[in-house]
């Protein structure tokens, strides 16, 4: 079609193709699934990693994270300082996209798990910086970042392939984050909020809301170690077939990678659809599993 006769049909000016009389351009590449999800962790990993090492280098100057008894003294006439209100007006906006992106995101099984989740961290930001318990509310958001950052990059190498790096991160996760919340944030964060507390100022109202907040946090860590160590389990079992995924096993239980990932890399209808063998002799839609792919609804 010549550019004069496009101006005459559609009523406008010839596109640029026309006028050269190359062709038509391309449609722009579809963003496939796991490029996708790629790009989502690594959006959350890079926001794990500077948000904690944010609080680490912030902590390190104050003297509550060396005594944690100055969490108390002087309470409730304690400075807010523009360090400590940036450090938590930026916890508290990642959390909140965090609460309306899971309505975006896949369905996973553990969504109501992860809203109620996200709907005691905001709750319980806001209410320690309302009542100007911030010192020891830092404690807890720098504690509770540390192991993010490690299933952020686990993710990435499980879906760039990366089975050795996925594992050893995995395994990195799983040590710290037991380490800390299960060791550390009970000895340690518990300790000054019910005791030392108690005995620098004495309860009070909005003293029993906060650490009825902080045990709810304590239940749901208990419950997510519980998770890592039987998937741990499981991939350690299903291993002695063959190669271990982790994070492949987890969609068992706290499903973190997404079902998506899998449909995209299995075979299309119509084209052998009674074997997942791989070029490497594994079975399974990603060669990871030597006897097959997990099912959700295990």
């Amino acid at each position: 079609m010549s550019a004069k006769r496009s101006l005459i049909l559609h009523g406008g000016s010839p596109g640029p193709w026309e006028r050269t009389g190359g062709a038509s351009p391309e449609a722009p590449k579809r963003l496939n699934v796991t490029e996708f999800f790629l790009i989502l962790y690594r959006w959350r990993f890079s926001f794990y990693l500077y948000v904690f090492t944010y609080g680490v280098r912030f902590l390190k100057k104050t003297p509550w994270l060396w005594n944690t008894r100055h969490c108390w003294y002087n309470y409730p006439y304690q400075p807010l300082t523009t360090d400590l209100h940036y450090y938590y007006i930026l916890e508290l906006s990642f959390y909140w996209s965090l609460m309306f992106s899971q309505f975006t995101d896949i369905k996973r099984k553990d969504f109501g798990i992860m809203f109620l989740h996200h709907l005691v961290s905001i709750f319980l930001i806001t209410f320690s910086y309302v009542n100007n318990m911030a010192r020891v509310g830092t404690l807890v958001l720098c504690l509770h970042d540390s192991a993010d950052a490690l299933l952020e990059a686990a993710k990435m190498a499980n879906y760039a392939k990366f089975q050795k790096m996925c594992d050893l991160l995995f395994l990195m996760f799983a040590m710290v984050f037991i380490t800390t919340r299960l060791g550390i944030f009970p000895l340690w964060v518990l300790n000054t909020t019910l005791f030392e507390s108690w005995e620098i100022v004495g309860p009070y109202p909005s003293w029993w809301v906060f650490n009825l907040l902080l045990l709810l946090v304590q239940g749901l860590n208990c419950f997510w170690s519980y998770l890592i160590v039987k998937i741990a389990c499981k991939a350690v079992s299903r291993g002695k077939a063959g190669k271990w995924n982790p994070l492949h096993v987890s969609k068992d239980d706290r499903s973190d990678i997404e079902s998506s990932s899998d449909d995209e890399d299995s075979e299309p209808p119509g084209k052998n659809p009674h074997t997942g063998t791989t070029t490497n002799g594994t079975s399974g839609t990603n060669g990871y599993l030597l006897t097959g792919s997990c099912s959700m609804d295990d």
